[in-house]
């Protein structure tokens, strides 16, 4: 399949095209930068490959939950490709691809990811390594504050990963003896979005572009 990957939902501005067996990523850390990035990224890689937007199967979006302003970003530009080269669209969580590059680098098979929400919360969803070594979701994802976490059960088989544990200390002070480990994966990839955009496909989850509904997950929004 040939598949772009859009992911600008964190501080991360991230693209990724897989093409023939590979796969071809642009990704940089640059807060507030996105705008200006994301689409000179997509010209990279499909250069790279030589290929063009209607040569795409379909575009996989990193569909949140993160900044308003972020998921914006992304979705505005993978709907854009999508209407002007006739794709459909494959949305993906955005805290999924977190986990997935945790099971694609680290042999652990339960992940907790958090990223930050602001107003003092964090977005807050669990995953567990499926027969694909892809994530599976126990549950939705939800708004937590940073304080311990009751959901988190059977703690010897759980690692935090997602910039939210560092960007609220009382969040991994409260359950940091509940955890097996702490792990260095932070922001979202285009790269891990495109096994899990995959998967969606074959599952037939892809979508028209104009039925698509940002994963905000609380209703007050904030950049």
């Amino acid at each position: 399949m040939k598949l772009l990957a859009l992911e600008t939902s964190s501080l991360a501005c991230s693209v990724a095209l897989e093409h023939d067996g590979g796969i071809v990523e642009r990704h940089a850390l640059a807060e507030r930068q996105h705008t200006r990035l994301v689409v000179p990224m997509i010209g990279e890689v499909l250069d790279a490959a030589g290929l063009a937007p209607a040569d795409l199967d379909a575009v996989v979006l990193g569909n949140g939950p993160g900044s308003f302003i972020g998921l914006r970003i992304a979705a505005s530009v993978a709907q854009g490709l999508c209407y002007g080269a006739g794709l459909p669209l494959v949305p993906v969580s955005s805290l999924a691809a977190v986990a997935a590059e945790v099971f694609r680098t680290r042999p652990v098979e339960r992940v907790l990811v958090a990223q930050d929400a602001h107003m003092e919360e964090v977005y807050l969803a669990a995953f567990r390594r499926g027969a694909d070594d892809l994530p599976v979701a126990e549950g939705e994802a939800v708004l937590h504050p940073p304080g311990r976490i009751a959901r988190l059960q059977d703690a010897e088989s759980w690692h935090a990963a997602g910039a939210g544990w560092q960007r609220y200390p009382a969040l991994l002070a409260a359950n940091e003896a509940r955890l097996a480990g702490v792990l260095d994966v932070a922001w979202p990839r285009a790269r891990d979005l495109l096994a899990l955009g995959r998967r969606a496909w074959q599952a037939g989850e892809a979508i028209d572009p104009q039925a698509l509904v940002p994963a905000y997950v609380r209703d007050r929004v904030t950049a």
